[in-house]
């Protein structure tokens, strides 16, 4: 068969395109699906507790995944400037991945304990307050809203049935947990977990 009649024929063209994407998935793809690395929790991990979970859907809603990635790539550059690269293992509770692809700002998938939680406000408050060249916009209705826990306990169970080993209790307590809480508060306790995991090796 020539190329030619490949290039003229669409129908063809699309036919073998499929074939040949069909089999690049399923050599590279699939046996992920049955390796312990790609589906087991690193050692230690723990689910996010209910005020971790809020403080995730607040960086969603806020955009902060549209500026700051949370992958750290195996390379030097990197890993020098961030901490030990990403593993599979930290990701297999998250949903939906907040990998990002844009780096406007730093990656913080290793921001977790590094700066204290007076910082993590005060930067967020107002970014130039801590680093006077910052490009990150300020959140300060971060401060004053109150955190809303009326789903929390559904989003629990959701994350469950993803296969999150929240228990009974977890979802159980969750909104009391909740009870005077701002949503500063709620973000704050997410990026301080973020890589806690795997200690950073620097």
């Amino acid at each position: 068969m020539k190329h030619e009649t490949i290039e003229k024929n669409v129908g063809l063209l699309l036919l073998l395109m499929i074939f040949a994407v069909s089999i690049g998935g399923l050599t590279q793809i699939v046996p992920l699906f049955f390796q312990d690395v790609t589906n087991k929790p690193v050692e230690g991990m723990k689910p996010y507790t209910a005020l971790q979970l809020e403080g995730r859907d607040l960086y969603i809603r806020e955009g902060c995944v549209g500026c700051h990635s949370q992958m750290i790539r195996p390379f030097r550059a990197e890993t020098e400037r961030y901490g030990h690269y990403s593993v599979a293992g930290e990701s297999v509770w998250y949903h939906p991945f907040l990998w990002g692809s844009k780096r406007t700002g730093p990656d913080l998938a290793r921001v977790g304990a590094r700066y204290s939680d007076d910082w993590h406000r005060a930067h967020l408050y107002n970014p130039r307050n801590v680093v006077p060249e910052s490009k990150m916009p300020a959140y300060p209705w971060l401060v004053a809203n109150a955190l809303d826990s009326s789903h929390t306990e559904t989003k629990l169970r959701a994350m469950r049935t993803l296969g999150v080993p929240y228990t009974d209790e977890d979802i159980a307590g969750a909104t009391e947990s909740l009870k005077g809480k701002s949503e500063m508060d709620a973000l704050v306790a997410y990026l301080q977990v973020l890589g806690t995991a795997i200690k950073s090796k620097r």
